[in-house]
């Protein structure tokens, strides 16, 4: 018996989808989780399966560095802190999968804070 999947999960798939048709062998893809508390992004290289940098509001010297983690502001500086990561391991182009969430907000703000670091997509 097969499971209907949720519409956040239908959300989620169609982005991807999306994404897996317009993907070349040159750019990786630029991941964000996002819950009430923190915000999470990651580089992954679907073709191997590797993170190849990550970063998050919830690493203990991003929480000594903000005020809240959840908020715009927290976004911006780990997208900042996701693209120095990504620089260091060779990375610069990057699709965004924006993983179903709408893109304003904390998910606009990781983006510009990515594109400010030095990341293109």
């Amino acid at each position: 018996m097969v499971r209907k999947l949720s519409k956040e999960e239908r959300r989620r798939a169609r982005v991807r989808r999306k994404l897996k048709t317009r993907a070349g062998e040159d750019r990786l893809r630029l991941s964000v989780f996002r819950s009430h508390k923190y915000i999470y992004a990651q580089v992954i290289d679907d073709a191997k399966g590797h993170t190849l940098a990550a970063a998050s509001s919830n690493e203990p010297d991003m929480r000594k560095k903000l005020k809240s983690t959840g908020n715009v502001e927290a976004a911006f500086e780990v997208g900042k802190l996701l693209a120095e990561r990504a620089k260091k391991a060779g990375v610069e182009k990057v699709y965004f999968d924006r993983g179903g969430y709408l893109y304003h907000g904390r998910v606009k703000a990781l983006a510009d804070g990515a594109r400010e670091g030095g990341l293109s997509f």
